[in-house]
């Protein structure tokens, strides 16, 4: 029976039992865990953070195997807030424990706060105040103990995990200024995520967040066991600010604008090795802006959109591809300073500089033997709408050059360098005209190939580099080019050609600060021009000049405009030979089929005279060819135009140039006015040119720079006008000078032959021709007898000797062959209109004197006068103590002399009575070796 009572009372007791487990369950579930963890929590933070905190409120459900916290608060030792959230709830799963598995049915932690310090040592707040929390400890840290290999992880299950309303506060410390960045809010979901491998299936997640306008979106699947990953990511908007703050220690500009959004899928393996790839990659920058440094006031690189398509790169195979890139509305900004430093480099060459390492890098090694090298890809590149400013400080002269309407389009190009690739650019200058280049180049070995077009280009754009090596501005002109061009770099140096054909139309060249042409053309074409890089040689079939025009003028200085073309360099000294290298290079080669000008003119000026001179060579037309440095060529010219009513002709061939090879030049000027030239003529004449004409033939034989000329210089019926005050003009009897080269016709003509070294800075061609003509003028007109030289030449005698005229002593009878000079005489004069014999009669008193006594005292004694007699009288009249018994007799016998002169001239010779006048006799005339008695003549002009 009591047995009985005892097993009635069992089933009572073990339900007492279970209830009371229950209760007390319940109350550990309920309250004591709560009270637990609401101390526990701040304890733990405190004790390995050193962080202060706080839970409001922590409930349990034993039943439901749930626990929710709300509102923890943790500050730091700064009293700042380092996280925190407002609602944590955790769910375990009661039946997988019996599996052995700690399951998760929810995890949900709403607005989750995080402030993560990156300081200036590189650390962060978390690590510093675990390792200061762990420094206060007596106790030593535990053991670790070595994991065993293949271990596997603990087998959790979680089979949903939220966070609802994240913030992420990320402070960075390490630049000078303080960085702070807000991600908030922050999402995630992780759906059926396992620790143990499940080959049937894996579990997705979903994470949201952004900073602001920035936004990171990652979502895929996601497996522990072994760890694989596979989906999608995509930041958006990630504006300048946040990219330039951690790009800042390794970009050397400042980043101005721009916003970039990434997108990618990815696949993550690892098992036995690391697999990892991306496809589909897309990256898209806009409004891009990048300044020099952050002193700079405006960006030097601005674009519309970048656009990067299919991306995708294999760490197992070592392959990176990328798609089409496209660079819509590009505009940089390039500048160079005066010491040639251009900003873009320099800023990068600075940044290098300063961030260089302390300790000597190592050299990364090479691929070794055997293994597979990174290969690379690039589907093209397309830029449009670009636009290109360059500005130089470094020329005297600052330039600026602006490429619009810039396009860009590239083929594939990859790893393998030995592949061409094709592209085509095309471009429009600021300033006018436009070029294109298309073809394909090769990187390794370097190889191109490129068709060149331009057109309507103005050359007045690139006027400060044209000054670096000549004083000119570019008032107008346009540079058009059609060829193609081909460098090889297999071999050094660089061999290459170029054809084609090139045209600049309406060129004006003027000095600065000058609004007057100095040269110009309507069109200078060059068909076709062959160019070769290596060895260096050009060849241009054709150069076709058409309406060339050269305005020379000599300023009152005596400068001429040209010699301003060449800018004064610092050091006249310097020696403008090349320096020799070592090694000997390939001479410069050229040769120039058929040189045309069409229609030239040259207008000379000369504002040193007074009046100016002026001048002009118009209707210039004609060809040269044959033009080379290269032996033995031989060219031709053949040129002609008018120089007023005159005409120009210039023939001749022209040695092999830069040789020592002989040229022969001819210059034919016909039917020249004179009076055109009188303001250059009366600087040495003294008298202006009233009328007449010029005629030259000039022949030309040049050597290297020896020049041996003769000028035939033609003066027909020169006259001269009203005498002109000039220092420079001839101290001699012009007029008789140019009477007595005149002859019956009224033509001068003189030869002037000269000869001179064309390197000696002081010959000059045409000052030597008129100083030569000077000359002869001047020896006429001091020297008039022996201009008539040739005519006495011709009788035998000299050009003094027409001069005088011998007479026998005491007597009106010309001496023996005195009658042939009269002759000659009479020739010249009749020759030369213009030209007047003065005839001075003369007698000597000696030699005349004492044939007249002998004539006298033999008179008077009927011819019969002894010896004795006669020398005394001689001897007295020489010595003065007796004179002739008629004193007139001298003065009639020189009177005679020179009346019988005029007679033989003008009665027997036909000379005009007008140009001969009879002077007052001398009466003390010079007495020649033989005895005769001579009479001097003088000449002059009317």
């Amino acid at each position: 029976m009591a047995h009985s009572r005892q097993r009635s009372r069992l089933p009572r007791n073990l339900l007492i039992g279970a209830l009371v487990l229950i209760v007390l369950y319940s109350l550990a579930g309920f309250l004591l865990l709560p009270w637990w963890l609401k101390r526990a929590l701040p304890d733990q933070l405190e004790q390995h953070m050193g962080w202060q905190a706080k839970v409001e409120g922590v409930s349990s459900n034993p039943f439901a195997l749930s626990v929710e916290a709300l509102n923890l608060t943790a500050q730091d030792g700064d009293s700042e807030k380092v996280v925190g959230f407002d609602r944590l709830y955790i769910n375990l799963n009661f039946f997988a424990l019996f599996r052995g598995v700690v399951g998760f049915e929810a995890i949900e932690l709403d607005e989750p706060f995080i402030r993560l310090d990156l300081l200036e040592d590189y650390n962060v707040n978390f690590a510093r105040d675990f390792q200061a929390a762990s420094a206060g400890k007596d106790s030593l840290p535990p053991e670790q103990t070595e994991p065993e290999d293949n271990q596997a992880p603990p087998s959790l299950y979680f089979q949903q995990l939220t966070v609802n309303g994240g913030e992420l506060l990320f402070r960075d410390f390490t630049q000078p200024e303080m960085a702070e960045f807000r991600v908030t809010p922050l999402d995630l979901t992780l759906n059926d995520l396992a620790t143990w491998q499940r080959d049937d299936h894996s579990s997705d997640y979903h994470l949201q967040a952004a900073l602001g306008n920035q936004t990171i979106e990652w979502q895929g699947s996601l497996s522990v066991t072994p760890l694989f990953s596979s989906g999608n990511l995509a930041v958006s908007g990630v504006d300048h600010k946040t990219i330039g703050h951690f790009l800042a220690p390794y970009l050397p500009y400042d980043l101005r604008g721009g916003k970039v959004t990434v997108r990618s899928d990815y696949e993550l393996q690892f098992a036995d090795t690391l697999y990892l790839s991306t496809s589909n990659g897309q990256l898209s920058v806009k409004e891009l802006a990048i300044a020099l440094n952050k002193q700079s006031k405006q960006s030097r690189l601005t674009t519309a959109t970048i656009a990067i398509e299919d991306i995708g790169f294999d760490l197992n195979a070592l392959e990176a591809s990328v798609g089409p890139i496209s660079v819509e509305q590009p505009d940089i900004k390039l500048a160079r300073n005066k010491a040639g430093e251009i900003d873009w480099v320099a800023e990068l060459t600075a940044f290098a500089n300063n961030n260089e390492p302390k300790e000597p890098a190592t050299q990364t090694p090479g691929p070794a033997a055997g293994k597979q090298a990174f290969r690379w890809s690039l589907a093209g590149v397309t830029v449009s709408d670009g636009r290109v400013l360059w500005q130089d400080q470094q020329p005297d002269q600052p330039a600026e050059l602006a490429l619009e309407q810039l396009s860009l389009n590239t083929g594939d190009i990859s790893s393998e360098m030995e592949e061409p690739m094709s592209y085509q650019l095309q471009a429009a200058l600021a300033s006018g005209g436009k070029f294109s280049l298309n073809g394909q180049v090769t990187p390794e070995p370097f190889n191109l190939e490129a068709a060149m077009s331009g057109s309507g280009i103005m050359l007045a754009a690139f006027e400060p580099y044209l000054q670096e090596s000549a004083n000119l501005a570019v008032a107008g002109g346009e540079l058009g080019l059609d060829g193609n061009l081909d460098l090889d770099g297999q071999q050094d140096p660089l061999t290459g050609t170029f054809s084609g054909t090139a045209e600049v139309a309406g060129l004006n060249l003027q000095l600065p600060g000058s609004s007057k042409r100095l040269i110009s053309w309507q069109t200078l074409r060059l068909a076709p021009i062959e160019y070769n890089v290596h060895p260096a040689r050009l060849e241009i079939g054709t150069v076709t000049l058409a309406q060339p025009a050269i305005n020379l003028v000599r300023n009152s200085n005596g400068v001429h405009n040209v010699e301003q073309i060449v800018p004064a360099t610092e050091s006249g000294n310097a020696s403008a030979e090349p320096q020799q290298g070592a090694g000997k290079e390939a001479p410069f080669i050229f040769r120039i089929g058929q040189l045309m000008v069409e229609k030239g003119e040259i207008d000379y000026t000369d504002r040193t005279l007074d009046p100016t001179f002026t001048t002009t060579l118009n209707q210039l037309n004609g060809t040269v060819t044959g033009l080379s440095n290269v032996s033995p060529q031989q060219g031709k010219v053949s040129l002609n135009g008018r120089l007023g009513s005159g005409s120009v002709e210039f023939d001749g061939n022209i040695g092999t140039l830069g040789t020592e090879g002989k040229s022969n030049l001819m210059l034919t000027m016909s039917d020249l006015s004179l009076p055109r030239l009188s303001p250059y003529l009366s600087r040495y004449l003294g008298y202006g040119v009233d009328s007449g004409k010029l005629n030259l033939d000039l022949d030309y034989e040049i050597t290297g720079s020896q020049i041996d000329a003769s000028n035939k210089v033609v003066l027909d019926r020169l006259g001269l006008g009203k005498a002109v005050a000039s220092e420079e003009a001839i101290n001699a009897p012009v007029k008789l000078g140019l009477a007595l080269l005149r002859d019956s016709e009224g033509v001068i003509e003189v030869h002037l032959p000269i000869s001179g070294n064309m390197d000696n800075p002081e010959f000059s061609i045409g000052q030597v021709v008129m100083g030569t003509f000077v000359n002869v003028l001047a020896k006429a007109a001091t020297s008039p007898f022996s201009v008539l030289g040739t005519l006495a030449d011709l009788a035998g005698l000299s050009g003094e000797e027409l001069g005088q005229m011998s007479f026998e002593p005491g007597t009106a009878k010309l001496a023996p062959g005195e009658a042939d000079k009269l002759a000659v005489l009479a020739k010249a004069l009749q020759d030369r209109p213009d030209l007047l014999l003065n005839i001075r009669g003369g007698v000597s008193p000696s030699a005349d004197g004492v044939v007249l006594l002998h004539d006298e005292l033999a008179a008077n004694q009927d011819g019969e006068l002894s010896e004795q007699d006669w020398k005394e009288a001689r001897k007295a009249y020489l010595a003065g103590e007796r004179t002739l018994a008629a004193p007139e007799a001298l003065t009639n016998l020189a009177n005679s002399r020179g009346a019988m002169v005029q007679d033989i001239l003008r009665d027997t010779h036909g000379v005009p009575a007008k140009q001969l006048f009879t002077l007052d006799p001398s009466r003390n005339a010079e007495v020649a070796d033989d005895g005769n008695v001579i009479i001097e003549f003088t000449l002059d002009a009317r």
